[in-house]
């Protein structure tokens, strides 16, 4: 009888470039002839981000976009001054080899910063970003789905894994005019912007994916006049709706959506008379979007042949599932200040994640999540003078997953919301931040599959005896596939013949094992 062979493809993730890359920010600037004089830094902040990116062949181009901004106050008061300027740059690296469908994950984070007032006129700053790099691709495993001919017994068991995935990103823009009330004051200078984009809504639509979404600006500005500056804080939210085309997407996939703040700008704008009551905002968003079709198919663990000499290839096959994701909170409290460092009055208080690790537990059932989150306080001082005082605290939260974790590719997106503070009748300053964690968890089941087998039919395989029932004694949760395949026989018939119904051997003793000519 002639042997066939069918085979099946398997497509699983693998890791194709991962490290990280680190770009220098230089910065040395003059006041322009209309600003004051530098009295006091009160701060400075980079925020690095990727703008855009691409793979052509085995190399990775991506620009990298740094916004500075430093705030100080001159002499004569505590007005605050605020500087921003913009820096990119063109990097790239190098993945050691072509691959297709790429997907692609850039996080950018500041490192160090150093900067000083060289003279009155004059500032200098000298720092680095580091940009974590990791690139994956797909690799296809070929193995053994089914088998016949040269009484060829076949072991298989049903593996689901991501049999196509699609994936696609679109940059939108958005733009807004916000008008102060007249309650408000003017604004002089933009302290802190901080974008978020809240869970997008999704939706089919004859072969496009519709993408709904809000995006949330919480804004810190330097407002009022010479005599009477202070610090206020503002936020406003902007809806989005976005169509984005995926070849051949239809309602057998499971789509998921990331977006992405790429920049967010606030410039103010003078009025009629002359004070800057309006204020314009643009904002960037990159909205990434991934599409998972799940398949099932029955692979071959192992094969013998009853009656010829068989050779079984195995190897290690990795069926990757679709990523599932979890949305977690967590709360943190730290002591902002005490005793003489508490402030005379506070304006805002918000703050930043940084340094994250992720790790399964010993289980394997829960992921534990650690880092620091940096508090920052705006505030004015005993003295009158404005200030923005950061205090780091660690933090440590464990979501329970339910499912183990040691096996599966994991990425954790960490961000903050609004900060309470409270004084205490003893002068203590404690702020309480939420912190949401959008885990997404890639399982992959590692199975050892046949990848090729070859049976010798020249001649059949030498027998002890000639006999066509052996007697034999099983030892309890034995496999009845272990035993089948030690006998050469058929496993329907050592079942039959014994009246058993599972796969393995409830409890040990004698079997009747029948022989196949």
């Amino acid at each position: 009888m002639e042997f066939k062979l069918n085979r099946e493809t398997v497509p699983a993730t693998e890791t194709i470039y991962d490290g990280i890359q680190e770009q220098s920010v230089e910065l040395d600037y003059i006041l322009p002839d209309y600003y004051p004089d530098i009295f006091r830094i009160v701060r400075c902040e980079v925020t690095p981000s990727i703008t855009d990116h691409s793979v052509s062949g085995s190399r990775l181009a991506y620009e990298l976009q740094c916004d500075i901004r430093m705030i100080y106050c001159s002499e004569d008061g505590s007005a605050l001054q605020c500087i921003n300027q913009r820096q990119t740059f063109s990097r790239s690296a190098e993945l050691g080899r072509d691959s297709g469908n790429v997907s692609v994950r850039l996080v950018p984070k500041a490192d160090h910063m150093n900067y000083r007032a060289v003279n009155k006129r004059r500032l200098d700053l000298r720092g680095a970003v580091s940009v974590k790099i990791s690139v994956t691709g797909e690799k296809q495993q070929e193995v053994i789905s089914d088998a016949s001919g040269m009484n060829i017994q076949l072991r298989r068991t049903p593996v689901r894994f991501a049999s196509k995935s699609l994936s696609a990103e679109k940059n939108i823009q958005l733009s807004e005019d916000i008008e102060l009330s007249a309650a408000q004051s003017p604004v002089t200078g933009m302290i802190r912007c901080r974008c978020t984009v809240s869970g997008c809504e999704k939706k089919l639509i004859s072969g496009k994916l519709m993408v709904k979404g809000e995006l949330s600006a919480d804004l810190l500005c330097a407002c009022g006049h010479d005599d009477t500056v202070t610090v206020e804080a503002m936020d406003f939210s902007l809806p989005f709706s976005q169509i984005i085309d995926m070849d051949g997407l239809d309602d057998t996939f499971e789509c998921s959506i990331a977006p992405e703040v790429v920049s967010c700008d606030v410039t103010p704008a003078a009025g009629r008379n002359g004070e800057d009551r309006t204020l314009h905002f643009e904002a960037e968003l990159r909205l990434s979007c991934r599409a998972v079709r799940t398949s099932s198919v029955m692979i071959c663990t192992d094969a013998y042949s009853t009656l010829y000499p068989c050779e079984v290839s195995v190897s290690e096959v990795t069926a990757e599932q679709l990523p599932v994701v979890y949305d977690k909170e967590f709360r943190s409290t730290s002591v902002l200040a005490e005793g003489d460092s508490l402030p005379d009055k506070v304006f805002a208080v918000w703050c930043a994640p940084k340094n994250i690790n992720t790790h399964a537990s010993e289980d394997g059932k829960s992921l534990i999540i650690s880092g620091m989150l940096t508090y920052s306080t705006a505030a004015r001082d005993a003295s009158g003078m404005i200030t923005i005082s950061d205090k780091d605290e660690a933090f440590e939260g464990t979501a329970d997953i339910g499912e183990d974790l040691r096996n599966c590719r994991i990425t954790a997106d960490i961000s903050t919301g609004s900060v309470d503070y409270n004084i205490s009748p003893e002068g203590v300053m404690t702020g309480k931040a939420d912190i949401s964690a959008r885990i997404s968890v890639s399982g992959c089941d590692s199975i050892l599959a046949v990848t090729d087998i070859s049976v010798d039919d020249s001649a059949k395989k030498p027998r002890d005896g000639d006999y066509s029932i052996k007697l034999y004694f099983g030892a309890e949760n034995e496999e009845i596939w272990d035993i089948a395949k030690r006998y050469s026989t058929d496993v329907s018939a050592v079942m039959e013949e014994n009246d058993l119904s599972g796969d393995r051997l409830e409890k040990g003793g004698m079997l009747l094992i029948p022989i196949i000519t």
